[in-house]
């Protein structure tokens, strides 16, 4: 242990490594995923590495790169492994978290905070949602994180400069080929504005030609693949440029407001993390005052400028929660100095109540839980075992620190509680869902070779059902207004919501049979977050 305290940044990569890699394969595959990884196995099974496609119809709206990164997984480990596919994305946040670290540490040059800041980040929220989801969101972001520690140090130091500035441009364009310009827009622009306004750029000998240089590497890995769809696909990058660029005006439009609640996406951070958006309470407490404004603009002006964006959504916050957990780090380490001797009461009850509620959780977890989680399956009941008395001891832990005022241990055993519920919880995230009409589609697939008949989509094809069934699906009546009649006398039609009585109008001289239904949700109808798109009835037509 003694070890490991002397080397934070190897303690720091065991505690990512158990956030972010353990149980990788415990939650279902979700929409945004599904759309990720079926290309992936697209580009290994029919080599469509460039001109990308999902179900086998081109699919331009994200850079292929966190798509190449999971497809290379895949062949290393499985194409049909979860884990496998999720694993890039475990893989960047872990090394985000540790560039944010030694990018700190650099910046304030104090250890701790450095290290505390981390923590944070590591188990805020959002952050732990996006580094175990095989998506674009925290690619571009941990991409544009190393970017942005190389321009640090570029606009920092005399050494070394041409190397800084290509392994900058290079992140970068690694950032722009997962999500295009949104980290650009959203982490790196307000990075620049805050650094300038708080430590200014100072004038520098040899930074034009550099700069040139970085403008010309970062356009040239950015825009490649672009200009190669483009060419080869004209009509289709076309149509889906100006799909994409409408939904930034109609689709999703939200008030200019809505993302002022920002700091709740942190979680368990989220009272601390707005305490330390107190700006009069706290410039005068922190070590480093200038440190603190830099974070503080940074994490603000990153939330104006998603504002001014029409469309909005909760994840799009993510970049948020970069510079917020360095800003919420100034806060901690300020506790770590002073709690022990802090009197006034407006100081000490945020404290308690926060820390507080989070060893209340793990105390009330064992019956809470048991409560809502007595129909487990006998498999699931060891982690639900282990889950409930670690979390207990840890509840009782923080409680008598807290009455202690040992905030430190309070901290890291806050800490220790996250760790604990992604290491012991998540087996047991499958078991607890309650459809009793569960039919994976692999069991189709399986009908499917058995009895040597195709399958095809009636109208439309869902993401999750592809990924499950294990290939591509030919839709009859695509959305994208083509037809495609199967040539076989004898088929099989997936049909979902109302297309039924569709399905017998534009089949009226077939004989139709219903063979079975297919249903993925993890949830009964009767639930309210049942999905409709996640089921299908299987028909089985002939010519009469």
């Amino acid at each position: 242990m003694r070890y490991l305290k002397k080397h934070p940044l190897l303690l720091l990569t065991l505690i990512c490594v158990a956030i972010f890699m353990t149980h990788l394969d415990a939650l279902w595959v979700n929409v945004m995923e599904a759309r990720n990884f079926v290309t992936a196995r697209e580009m290994l099974l029919d080599s469509n590495w460039l001109l990308t496609t999902l179900n086998g119809e081109p699919r331009y709206q994200k850079p292929p790169l966190p798509t190449w990164l999971s497809a290379v997984s895949a062949f290393l480990f499985g194409i049909k492994s979860v884990f496998a596919m999720r694993l890039p994305a475990a893989l960047v946040s872990v090394t985000m978290v540790l560039i944010t670290y030694i990018f700190t540490k650099k910046l304030t040059n104090n250890n701790t905070y450095a290290f505390i800041s981390s923590l944070i980040l590591a188990t805020s929220f959002f952050i732990v949602f996006s580094g175990r989801n095989g998506q674009w969101d925290i690619f571009t972001h941990g991409f544009m994180m190393a970017a942005i520690y190389q321009l640090y140090l570029f606009f920092t130091t005399q050494e070394k400069k041409y190397q800084r500035i290509i392994i900058a441009a290079l992140f970068f364009g690694c950032s722009f080929m997962s999500k295009g310009p949104v980290s650009l827009y959203g982490l790196l622009l307000p990075f620049l504005i805050a650094y300038g306004f708080v430590f200014k750029f100072k004038k520098q000998k040899h930074t034009i030609l550099p700069l040139l240089l970085f403008l010309v590497v970062a356009l040239l890995v950015s825009g490649w693949w672009h200009l190669y769809t483009y060419v080869y696909d004209t009509k289709m990058v076309l149509a889906t440029t100006t799909k994409e660029t409408a939904n930034w005006t109609s689709y999703n439009i939200r008030p200019f407001y809505y993302y002022w609640s920002f700091f709740t996406q942190s979680g368990i951070w989220c009272i601390p993390a707005f305490i330390a958006l107190l700006y009069p309470y706290l410039k005068d407490k922190v070590f480093f005052k200038k440190g603190y404004q830099f974070t503080l603009l940074w994490t603000l002006i990153s939330v104006l400028l998603l504002s001014i964006i029409p469309e909005k959504k909760s994840r799009y916050l993510l970049p948020v929660l970069i510079p917020m957990a360095l800003n919420t780090g100034f806060y901690i380490e300020y506790l770590f100095r002073r709690f022990t001797n802090m009197s006034d009461k407006r100081e000490i009850i945020p404290v308690y109540f926060n820390f507080g509620l989070i060893g209340l959780v793990g105390l009330v977890f064992p019956f809470i839980g048991y409560y809502f989680l007595k129909d487990l399956s006998g498999v699931a009941w060891p982690w639900f075992v282990v889950l409930s008395i670690v979390l207990f001891l840890i509840g009782i832990f923080i409680c008598l620190q807290l009455i202690q005022k040992k905030i430190e241990r309070v901290f890291y055993a806050t800490i220790f509680f996250m760790v604990s519920i992604i290491c012991f919880g998540m087996p047991l995230s499958k078991a607890v869902f309650q459809n009793d009409a569960y039919k994976s589609f692999t069991q189709l697939k399986q009908w499917e070779v058995k009895n040597n008949i195709p399958v095809y989509e009636f109208a439309y094809f869902t993401p999750e059902i592809i990924w499950e069934y294990g290939s591509s699906i030919p839709v009859i009546f695509n959305q994208n207004q083509t037809t495609t009649l199967p040539k076989e006398k004898t088929f099989a039609v997936l049909v979902g919501g109302d297309n039924q009585k569709k399905l017998i109008q534009a089949f009226k001289d077939y004989t139709i049979e219903k063979v079975a239904r297919y249903d993925i949700n993890p949830n009964k109808a009767s639930h309210k977050k049942y999905n409709g798109r996640l089921w299908r009835d299987l028909f089985l037509v002939s010519i009469k």
